[in-house]
């Protein structure tokens, strides 16, 4: 009696680079950055050390004491290209 070999049929490729199901993202499920709204123009995010932020309890009175500081300081020329 004659086995007859059956050729392992091999696993389809994966044509998404490579990437596993769980790590497909589906686009057009996304939604846009909740946070962007609020970072008009130019912004620079500064984390406060726990002390200094009971003090302060919104970016509101960060920015007022030192627009308050700045006008205390000397005016710092910036120097161009030469």
């Amino acid at each position: 009696m004659t086995m007859k070999t059956i050729a392992a049929t091999k696993p389809k490729q994966d044509r998404s680079n490579g990437l596993k199901p769980e790590y497909r993202f589906d686009y057009a499920k996304a939604q846009p950055n909740r946070f962007a709204r609020g970072m008009r123009g130019v912004s620079l995010a500064v984390v406060l050390d726990p002390d200094v932020a009971r003090v302060f309890q919104d970016a509101e009175s960060v920015n007022t004491v030192l627009r308050a500081l700045l006008t205390t300081m000397p005016v710092q020329r910036i120097r161009g290209p030469r």
